[in-house]
């Protein structure tokens, strides 16, 4: 699995939008944030959709984000990982 083109992330754009919002995260590349100085969330792309990964304690974890309640899911837990940052 690639990570997401630019072409990709133009369909994500929505969601980038709102991710911004959270201020904690620093966006050092298109769609790829980063807590202090460690990674904590970046895109993918292949034939099954996009995706997410997502740092929950040490780990990324996969969530797809293709329809618009996959995308509220992922928000949701994009600030259940922020709160619970055991590196913040």
């Amino acid at each position: 699995m690639k990570h997401a083109t630019d072409k990709a992330l133009d369909k994500l754009e929505d969601l980038i939008k709102e991710i911004r919002k959270f201020g904690k995260l620093k966006e050092k590349q298109r769609g790829i944030f980063y807590m202090k100085s460690i990674a904590f969330l970046h895109f993918h792309e292949d034939l099954a959709g996009l995706f997410g990964d997502l740092r929950i304690d040490n780990d990324f974890e996969r969530f797809s984000v293709n329809s618009p309640d996959e995308k509220k899911a992922f928000l949701s837990k994009i600030k259940s990982a922020i709160e619970n940052c055991k590196f913040d």
